[in-house]
């Protein structure tokens, strides 16, 4: 893989004050950020880095091994508007081992008429393992979003990928009452698709017993890789019952790919089951124990 290090295509849209309304934006943002990782001997590199617009990704950490490189994106506005686009593209050369995450919870916020759009692509090649943890996503009331994930794996690399979602601010007292959020996630591994899904709720909609049922955060978690078997999700649903949070979750093992949801009203059960159900996955499928990004606890 070419070096590239800290190349900037363009400085792109200035970033938002904290007093700044979102609503007070003239133009929206088109921001891209594209990571290039490499295994140097034994320790991964951020070999490229370009970005345009508002996405950055911050210093390489290495707080388990070198081997394993630890990247925080960072979209510096805080919070995404309607007619926002956001591009974000991640390789990952062979036997490299990277975890990308974020610095907090990201926001999306009223479309203001437009909708906004956010594609992740990302690639690992021969023996790599790729783990795609941001922190939780909430959406605004009156956001419209569109969110497209697609990953492509060599036939021996994995795959660990996961999501928190709040519709509202309940917490504020907000619900999300109208609005909607489509998703669309592929996942291909050797060139054969092993995941698809795509849907979308509607906020008028999201009270039925085929959406959400009522209940404001859902969460998922998707392992694709080698090491997965009956006994592994037979722990893990063990686990996850023995924490006895409220709302539901469940597992479902499809051979290479497992699947694990919870479905509730607290993003913090939300996180305290997501954190619960890597440590028993990661492992299996990675060969290294999980260990909580530092700036999760922040």
């Amino acid at each position: 893989m070419k070096r590239i290090t800290g190349q900037s295509e363009s400085a792109g849209a200035a970033a938002l004050s904290p007093a700044t309304a979102p609503e007070q934006r003239h133009a929206p943002d088109h921001a891209r950020l594209s990571l290039g990782f490499a295994d140097d001997t034994g320790t991964t590199r951020l070999l490229r880095r370009q970005h345009f617009g508002p996405l950055r990704v911050q210093k390489p950490l290495y707080p388990e091994h070198p081997s394993i490189c630890h990247a925080i994106i960072v979209h510096p506005p805080g919070g995404i508007v309607g007619g926002d686009q956001l591009t974000i593209t991640a390789e990952l050369g062979a036997g490299a081992h990277a975890l990308l995450t974020t610095p907090g919870a990201g926001k999306w916020y009223r479309a203001n008429g437009g909708h906004s759009r956010q594609a992740v692509n990302l690639k690992a090649e021969a023996g790599a393992v790729l783990e795609w943890l941001p922190q939780e996503t909430i959406f605004f009331d009156d956001a419209d979003v569109r969110m497209e994930h697609e990953v492509d794996l060599a036939a021996d690399a994995a795959y660990i990928g996961a999501e928190i979602l709040c519709f509202g601010r309940t917490a504020s007292g907000e619900s999300f009452n109208t609005g909607a959020v489509a998703q669309r996630t592929s996942i291909r591994r050797g060139g054969k698709l092993v995941w698809f899904e795509q849907g979308k709720l509607q906020a008028e909609l999201m009270r039925g017993p085929l959406a959400l049922d009522g209940r404001t955060v859902c969460g998922t978690l998707i392992v694709v890789g080698d090491g997965m078997d009956a006994a592994l999700l037979g722990r893990l649903r063990e686990t996850i019952g023995a924490l006895q949070l409220e709302g539901h979750s469940g597992a479902t093992l499809m051979k290479q790919v497992l699947v694990a949801r919870y479905l509730g009203h607290s993003s913090l059960a939300a996180r305290h089951w997501l954190h619960t159900a890597w440590r028993v996955l990661r492992p299996a499928v990675t060969r290294h124990e999980a260990a909580i990004p530092r700036i999760w606890n922040t």
